[in-house]
């Protein structure tokens, strides 16, 4: 036997969580429930909240590592307003 449950959510989870269950190849309803039993199963609630970074962050790090490694773009630490404003005057 089947029921409906109603949930609360951002319209833009429910949108990105019905995208994501489609490249999946699976109904939203089958990855809620899926959820569910495995909360009955381990009595755990498990809510990650680090960040993930999107391809393009991970993107624009790689290439500022790649310039850390060859030292490109590396500006100089200035205690000294004065020599901040020689340093950027003679490039």
């Amino acid at each position: 036997m089947k029921t409906v449950l109603n949930v609360k959510t951002d319209v833009e989870v429910k949108k990105e969580a019905q995208k994501t269950a489609k490249e999946l190849g699976v109904p939203l309803s089958m990855v809620v429930n899926a959820y569910l039993k495995q909360f009955i199963r381990d009595k755990e609630l498990s809510i990650s909240i680090a960040p993930r970074m999107t391809p393009a962050l991970e993107r624009i790090i790689g290439r500022a590592e790649k310039d850390l490694r060859a030292n490109r773009n590396i500006s100089p630490i200035f205690s000294d307003p004065e020599k901040m404003d020689e340093y950027l005057g003679s490039l």
